[in-house]
């Protein structure tokens, strides 16, 4: 007769149970977390959209300092489109792009003012209306 050896068998590793559990928190974590890190990129967004706008304001001021309140307000009121001003003003910004639509991000306008004789600030439109900065 053989004699039966009670022999543990030790296994390694995690459960079903413990394994979905696991499975779980995460999901609600992930769950909890993920509304916030789209406000983050809301508001990031909309951060740089402001700056990109103040920046666009200095470059104006910039402009006229550098050509005469009289001769930038001529060569301004020639260029008819927002293109043609944003060009005027791309060589004061700081590694602007070439195109006035580029320069923004997605979702976010800008409107230069129509005439530098009295010089105000660009209106600035988001996804949700305009933003006053």
């Amino acid at each position: 007769m053989k004699n039966k050896i009670n022999r543990e068998v030790i296994y390694k590793g995690f459960s079903l149970v413990e394994v979905l559990a696991a499975v779980a928190i995460i999901g609600i974590i992930t769950f909890l977390a993920i509304p916030n890190i789209v406000a983050v990129k809301q508001d990031s967004e909309t951060n740089m959209a402001i700056s990109r706008a103040e920046a666009l304001n200095i470059a104006m001021v910039s402009y006229v300092q550098a050509n005469g309140h009289d001769n930038a307000s001529d060569y301004w009121g020639k260029e008819i489109n927002a293109q043609g001003r944003y060009a005027l003003l791309s060589s004061y910004l700081a590694f602007a792009p070439s195109n006035l639509f580029e320069y923004m991000p997605s979702g976010y306008q800008i409107k230069l003012p129509g005439d530098l004789r009295r010089i105000s600030k660009v209106h600035l439109t988001g996804p949700y209306g305009e933003i006053y900065y």
